[in-house]
């Protein structure tokens, strides 16, 4: 499947010079806009502080924007949109089936009403087997791969995911990386990916956002134009090796900026 480009894909939001101020002097972000289009794998990159994750939570609509707007196409707005948080955030007492039935559940669908839903989203990340099993007889990567699940059950237009991976191993994280594409090509969504990691977002990215501290602020949007599918041959090919050059570069300006 080869991204078209940006231009010939139906917009599904727009944000615009957005700042979010906490406690009335904490600039969070100063004038972000970011234009999301449908197919779109974005990732927010940038270091600790820049508001990658408060961008992230206002598109999500938990909280709201102190100056500028969040604009969605066609009216969907929140109601559309799934969020995949850096802990998988399972309910410890609930099976595998029933974390994933949550939010089938949220909306008032019997287990039993959405049951082949729940096994057919649990078979693409690998668990149907696990379907009875509890977290704690779970592995980090697989208690991920049931809040992916969980996140992409109900086919959402959006995936919001704020740094999933960031805690586990970097073989579990490379395999992870690679079946979210897969998913992403299976169900069609638009991710918008926070992450600190230069490698993980040009592996997944079509658009890099990069983002500087305090205040917190978008300073370069790179393209990566590697056709997707992508596999080991382009982890390991000279044009992702020149990406991550630049996503890096870009990395330590923002740095460089932060004030």
């Amino acid at each position: 499947m080869e991204i078209r480009p940006a231009g010939q894909r139906a917009r599904v939001l727009d944000v615009v010079g957005v700042d979010k101020v906490f406690g009335g002097d904490v600039v969070a972000l100063r004038n972000m806009s970011l234009a999301v289009n449908a197919g779109d794998f974005i990732s927010l990159l940038g270091p600790s502080g820049c508001g990658k994750s408060t961008a992230l939570r206002l598109v999500a609509g938990l909280i709201e924007p102190t100056r500028g707007r969040i604009e969605w196409a066609g009216g969907q707005g929140t109601d559309d949109l799934s969020v995949v948080f850096q802990e998988p955030t399972l309910m410890p007492w609930a099976t595998v089936a029933q974390n994933v039935w949550l939010p089938f559940r949220l909306k008032g669908a019997s287990f039993h009403a959405v049951r082949d839903e729940i096994r057919d989203v649990l078979r693409l990340v690998g668990l149907e087997t696990f379907m009875d099993a509890y977290p704690r007889e779970l592995s980090g990567g697989m208690k991920m791969r049931v809040s992916i699940a969980r996140a992409i059950v109900t086919k959402p237009r959006l995936i919001l995911m704020d740094e999933p991976f960031a805690a586990l191993d970097e073989i579990t994280r490379f395999k992870l990386n690679n079946d979210l594409l897969a998913l992403k090509a299976k169900i069609g969504a638009t991710v918008i990916f926070v992450t600190h990691s230069v490698f993980e977002s040009v592996f997944l990215s079509d658009r890099i956002v990069v983002m500087a501290a305090r205040p917190g602020r978008v300073i370069r949007e790179l393209a990566v134009d590697a056709p997707y599918p992508r596999t080991e041959t382009f982890r390991t090919s000279a044009d992702y090796a020149a990406h991550c050059r630049e996503a890096s570069a870009a990395l330590h300006e923002a740095m460089g900026e932060a004030a």
